[in-house]
């Protein structure tokens, strides 16, 4: 064992042997990987090795497919056998809805450079004749996708790292760690101590035990995944695509004459979740028949030939899963030179090229060249240090592994972890919960006599005409809307201003009393966040940004923190229920509960103020994420009962009405509002979201001024535009929807919805600045259908003047 190396990989499965092959390719090569058996005998080497390119995310597809560019060459770079085939692969259709999904997909795929292709059951039987088609009613054909030898491709990238100075230890166990503060100095083994710059965790279903040991919360779950194996079947086709069976939840690939076939069924097994033993190595579980008959029993059905085949054997192996179905992967906000990637919820080898570019280039480059947010680490919160929610969670995704992705779906296990102080008075109200980052959050409210239910579907659903109505309501009168999931922070101290500053692209020295919208920006000007804030005090901020993205937020905070004591950070989420007050009638209201001065004049749009509502302090922030006049009330968690009833109470007369995020999604498209995690990403400057007027080039150095002058002097490369669709009904556009201009996709749509107060479907997406200004028309394409749409003037499509927002 060497003594010290820049980077210790743990792991020696496709995702660590594809990092070190990628830190090596970009230069660093002082990098070693240890393993605790040898490499791929984890869950690598039993894995069934089918690569599919194709995700609900942009960026994880472009993941996948740097994986496919990869494997297509890594042969004749290497020298090793991969087993990569391009073999197509074809997607089976039993019902209208699962049709309607292949059809969203190869709309995505389109957006997304692939090629998938709608086909008949008689087109689907030609290009695989061991199928039966008597109940499928059509398919889809995605000819770049394959299958590889999971343990070739991890061999191969193996070598490629070492041909570049990499060293590899097998047969090395890790046993701890040393630490200096938040750093971690050494890796410790049973066969001595290396010290390093930089640990990386890609120990697979080992994970979580290994994030255990490093401080680092790492929610992945194992569990049973069975495939069988055949003999060679007399009369098999040669060169079969692989099989995706959805409906009958199975897959098939073919095998040297004979076939794979496996599955998730719905009642997954977990497996070990206290931790799985160092020993068990190049091992696999009893194969468990009964619980494979739900899956053998359709397959016989789909392809007779396994009726008479002899099964060669049952594989049982493990693999790890993850609470969202998505991947772990990036820096550990726990530790300053960790990063995880781990928890491939069994497409590991399909991500597993893809994968370790991205992680090279988060430890050398600071960050990866795609923006793979639903990956990240930072997206998990304190409620996933439960084992048992963990294991709930983890295990109702592993049974939707291939059920229908509904628009908009719920999911019903380990709820009502985070609860507003107002969950149960809601509830009663006929409140329709949805979880984020934990938290109960009301959707919609159900009227009585209607069953607060959502129902799932790809056309209109229940609740369009109950949110139209919320819509309604904040338009004309007045709407309250629980949003305590907000997470805020106060930061305070002599030099909390100038830290402040040094962080936000806005000018954030202005008087006590102002509330400020601003981003913060990386070096390159794109954007890592957004927030409002407000300045309570001299010396003291209260910062407020979306739900799910409080821990990301937390950690760039942190992260650039001078350490001199004169910065003092505090989570304030638990702290502050809130209510927003909503509507031309909303200062109406408030006026009748409270004895302040409210008036427009002494407290205007953009400012906070304290006051008391009913027998409650709070304070306010007066700004509107939906286009009227509007006012954020943070107050106090034990008041917040009160103050809700108050304003109720007082609110009757008025045509109060509970609103849902529904209400806020639809409305903030129609004003104009960007959203982060969709609109505002590390992939766009403010000046490509239209939101120069943040950028104050002014003031002193801040993080990505630099860039940010560049760009403002060249111009943007890129516009955020608005789409409306002229349709006698309102329609259910896809997520990721392409827009096309004279036949080419020159766009993806990243939010859409309808707009009830203009009565129109309205996207969003980013057009290249030189298709903004084309006259010639739009198509965007949605399920297969295209629709004109136009290209609005100005996102703002409702009181452009702002006159509702200031009155």
């Amino acid at each position: 064992m060497q003594d010290s190396a820049r980077v210790v990989i743990i792991g020696g499965g496709i995702i660590g042997c594809s990092t070190a092959y990628h830190l090596t390719k970009m230069g660093w090569t002082d990098v070693v990987i240890l393993e605790k058996g040898e490499l791929t005998s984890g869950s690598t080497w039993h894995a069934a090795g089918l690569v599919g390119q194709l995700r609900g995310e942009r960026n994880i597809t472009r993941m996948l497919q740097y994986s496919v560019s990869l494997y297509e060459q890594l042969e004749a770079e290497t020298g090793l056998a991969t087993g990569w085939k391009k073999s197509g692969c074809l997607h089976l259709a039993s019902t209208q809805d699962r049709m309607y999904e292949l059809k969203k997909g190869a709309t995505t795929a389109r957006s997304f450079g692939l090629e998938m292709n709608i086909i008949t059951a008689k087109e689907a039987y030609d290009f695989c004749p061991i199928i039966t088609v008597d109940d499928v009613i059509g398919a889809a054909y995605m000819p770049t996708d394959g299958q590889a030898d999971p343990a070739g491709i991890t061999q191969a990238m193996a070598k490629g790292a070492r041909n570049r100075g990499a060293q590899i230890y097998e047969n090395t166990l890790v046993t701890g760690f040393t630490f200096d503060k938040k750093r971690v100095t050494a890796v410790k083994t049973d066969k001595g101590e290396i010290s390093c710059e930089i640990v990386v965790n890609c120990t697979g279903m080992w994970g979580y035990q290994m994030g255990e040991k490093l401080g680092v919360n790492t929610p992945l779950v194992p569990f049973q995944h069975q495939f069988l194996v055949t003999n060679t079947i007399e009369g098999i086709p040669a060169n079969l695509p692989t099989i995706r069976d959805k409906d009958n939840l199975i897959y098939y690939k073919d095998e040297v004459g004979g076939l794979v076939m496996g599955g998730y069924e719905r009642n997954g097994i977990p497996w070990a979740i206290d931790g799985v033993d160092n020993g068990f190595i190049s091992q696999l579980l009893e194969p468990d028949f009964d619980h494979f008959q739900q899956l053998s029993d359709p397959a016989m059905k789909r392809t007779p030939c396994l009726e008479e085949a002899e099964i060669s054997r049952l594989i049982n192996g493990p693999e790890a899963f993850t609470p969202d179905g998505d991947a772990i992967m990036g820096p550990a906000p726990e530790l300053d030179n960790c990063f995880v990637a781990v928890g491939f919820n069994a497409f590991g080898i399909a991500a597993g090229g893809g994968a370790g570019k991205m992680m090279a280039e988060w430890i050398i480059e600071g960050e990866p060249s795609l923006d793979i947010w639903p990956l990240d680490i930072r997206r998990f919160g304190k409620y996933h240090q439960s084992r048992k929610y963990n294991v709930a969670r983890t295990a109702e995704l592993y049974g939707k592994h291939y059920t229908i992705h509904w628009p908009h779906e719920e999911h019903d296990s380990a709820r009502g972890v985070r609860r507003s102080p107002l969950y149960y008075q809601l509830k009663e109200k006929g409140a329709v919960y949805g979880a984020k980052y934990g938290w109960e959050r009301a959707n919609w409210f159900a009227p009585e006599g209607v069953e607060p239910k959502d129902d799932i579907t790809f056309d209109i659903p229940n609740w369009f005409d109950h949110v139209a109505a919320e819509h309604k309501n904040a338009r004309e009168n007045v709407l309250l809307i629980d949003q305590s999931s907000f997470c805020k922070f106060e930061v305070e101290g002599p030099g909390a201003l100038s830290f402040l500053n040094r962080l936000c692209a806005n000018q954030i020295d202005r008087p006590v009393g102002k509330v400020i919208y601003t981003q913060m920006c990386n070096e390159r000007g794109t954007i890592e966040c957004d927030m409002t804030i407000g300045r309570l005090a001299e010396d003291k901020f209260l910062l407020v940004v979306g739900t799910a993205f409080g821990k990301r937020v937390l950690w760039w905070l942190e992260n650039h923190m001078v350490g001199d004591n004169t910065v003092f950070l505090k989570e304030m989420t638990s702290a502050y229920a809130v209510i927003n007050v909503i509507g031309p009638k909303s200062r109406a209201l408030l006026e009748k509960t409270s004895n302040d001065d409210l008036s427009n004049t002494t407290f205007p749009f953009g400012t906070c103020k304290s006051f008391t509502v009913g027998y409650a302090p709070v304070t306010s922030f007066r700004v509107t994420y939906v286009g009227e006049l509007g006012y954020e009330l943070y107050i106090p968690t034990e008041f917040a009962g009160q103050v809700y009833e108050t304003l109720w109470e007082a609110g009757q007369e008025l045509g109060v009405r509970n609103g849902g995020y529904r209400t806020i999604a639809s409305t903030r498209l129609e004003k104009g509002y960007a959203d982060w995690g969709s609109e505002l990403t590390p992939e766009y400057t403010p000046f490509d979201a239209g939101l120069g007027f943040c950028v104050d080039l002014e003031k002193d150095g801040f993080i990505g001024k630099d860039a940010l002058a560049e760009i403002k002097a060249e111009g943007p490369k890129f516009k955020l535009c608005s789409f409306t669709i002229d349709a006698d009904k309102a329609l259910m556009i896809q997520g990721s929807a392409p827009i096309i201009c004279e036949g080419e996709v020159v766009a993806v749509t990243t939010s859409a919805g309808y707009g009830h107060t203009i009565g129109k479907n309205i996207c969003y997406a980013y057009l290249p600045v030189d298709k903004a200004s084309y006259t010639g028309g739009f198509e965007i394409e949605s399920y297969k259908k295209r629709y004109p749409v136009k290209i609005e003037p100005s996102r703002v499509l409702f009181d452009p003047e702002r006159k509702k927002i200031l009155a």
